[in-house]
């Protein structure tokens, strides 16, 4: 069995490698550098190479480009910790086997590597290539993700990005549909042709037709001269139909000529118009069940659900609101023109255990409110937005409710209310709870000593002066009760 190389100029990583892989019986070679590797391949051949694609000297994607040239079915598996979108599609296009992110878990790495072992030969190597767990955009919306269900995502457009099949993006609103739309189109083999996006949704249905297809000089009121539609518009390249799901029943006939047959009819015209276009759709609608309601063709639904990529929903991979929310705040620093805002452990927190309805793009807008109103450099609780505020101190009440049963002590009690106080950033916390702390030991001592308030006094250790004039502070000193027996 010929042994794994291993690349990378971590020691660290290249003996855990080791040590995993020989307990698999699996055989293997370690290389500080690119280097190496490349004086060693003029010698002998690996069974899979995984390689660092970072690292000093010649990186892991030059290296894989060598190997391709003189063993173009040996399977390389690239490990990275710092991955954006370019570099990773690099890879795939190079010819990855897969993709390994950084931390890792040694034994998926394993059988990763025993796969690509049995798996060698040129279609299966790229039929298995992968992007990494990081996906960068102008807007930001999809970056560094360490949820397994982005990871999955970013691996699946990294397969179809050099395909023209037909591709349905489902998720909530926000969730950055028409990033992946545009990730598909600019790494894939139409980046030179347009891209196009129709929100199906956003156009009056008196219109979409003709903004579809476009019309004939005539054709209607108003048409005094030819016009493309979006269809022709994205000829060469990729249309995104967006909210593809609330599209008028009518056209959604035409649409499926299209797809099936490549050719449609301006409104008013009478020749066949041929098009060469990729179609991405997405919507945020269940249309399996707007197919059972009649609402949506099922001929239709089939043809656009050829590959369907998911997108969650930001509360299903919290552990990325942080490095997103850094990118927002950075971005809109830059609009502003102001220096970026730091958040500090309880807003992250804060931030990150927010539901978000509207998922990413509500985030974003969060720190652009932030970036506006904050005082100060360092966002604390008290200077993030109202709706992350209100929730904040709704999980505290909860919290606090639930550990009313384990509280011992009144002083325990009292820190519970004014944590919740204090998260709803109610005014004058100490005045509030310094005049209920009073009312109650004055309501108890004059309950014990059943209104008499010499004795209520002494027992207080304070004058009889002094509890008059606090009752009467409280309002709880009743008109004309001046004297007592």
């Amino acid at each position: 069995m010929k042994p794994v190389w291993i690349v990378d100029d971590d020691q660290a990583i290249r003996w855990v490698l080791e040590k995993a892989l020989s307990r698999a019986n699996i055989p293997t070679r370690s290389f500080v550098n690119a280097s190496e590797v490349s004086a060693a391949l003029k010698l002998e051949s690996p069974s899979a190479l995984v390689s660092d694609i970072r690292m000093p000297g010649k990186d892991g994607l030059t290296l894989m480009k060598e190997v391709k040239e003189k063993y173009p079915t040996l399977p390389v598996i690239i490990m990275t910790a710092y991955s954006d979108l370019d570099s990773t599609v690099s890879a795939f296009q190079g010819g990855a086997f897969d993709y390994l992110a950084k931390p890792f878990d040694i034994n998926e790495a394993v059988a990763l590597i025993s796969r690509a072992m049995q798996e060698p030969s040129a279609e299966e190597v790229s039929a298995q290539a992968a992007l990494p767990a990081a996906l960068a955009t102008d807007k930001g919306m999809l970056t560094q993700s360490a949820s397994v269900t982005m990871q999955e995502v970013f691996r699946a457009i990294g397969r179809l990005a050099q395909s023209n099949v037909t591709v349905l993006i489902t998720g909530e609103s926000g969730t950055g549909k028409e990033l992946v739309a545009r990730a598909l189109h600019s790494h894939g083999t139409r980046s030179k042709g347009p891209f196009v996006a129709l929100n199906t949704a956003a156009i009056p249905r008196d219109l979409l037709e003709a903004e579809l297809f476009g019309h004939e000089r005539g054709a209607f009121t108003g048409a005094n001269a030819l016009r493309r539609g979006r269809f022709e518009e994205a000829g060469g390249g990729t249309l995104f139909l967006d909210e593809i799901g609330d599209m008028p029943f009518e056209l959604q006939t035409r649409l499926l000529r299209v797809l099936s047959e490549g050719t449609f009819y301006r409104v008013g015209g009478a020749q066949p118009v041929r098009v060469d276009v990729r179609i991405v759709a997405a919507t945020h609608q269940p249309l399996e069940e707007r197919v059972q309601e009649g609402k949506f063709r099922e001929d239709l639904f089939h043809r656009l659900n050829v590959i369907r990529l998911r997108l969650p929903a930001l509360r299903e991979r919290r552990e990325d609101v942080a490095d997103l929310a850094k990118h927002f705040l950075s971005v809109s620093a830059r609009a502003v023109g102001v220096p970026v805002k730091r958040l500090s452990d309880a807003a992250v927190q804060a931030l990150s255990q927010f539901d978000y309805p509207g998922n990413v793009r509500q985030l974003e807008n969060f720190c652009h409110w932030i970036t506006v109103m904050a005082p100060g450099q360092t966002v604390e609780m008290g200077d993030l937005p109202p709706e992350v505020r209100a929730a904040k101190a709704s999980a505290i009440q909860v919290g606090a409710a639930q550990d009313l049963g384990s509280a011992q002590t009144w002083q325990q009690l009292l820190a519970l209310d004014a944590n919740v106080r204090l998260s709803r950033s109610e005014p004058e916390v100490w005045t509030v709870l310094a005049r209920q702390f009073e009312r109650t030991l004055l309501q108890s001592s004059l309950e014990v000593c059943r209104g008499r308030r010499v004795e209520a006094a002494a027992r207080l250790g304070m004058g009889r002066n002094t509890i008059t004039r606090k009752l009467r502070e409280l309002g709880m000193d009743p008109v004309g009760a001046g004297s007592e027996a």
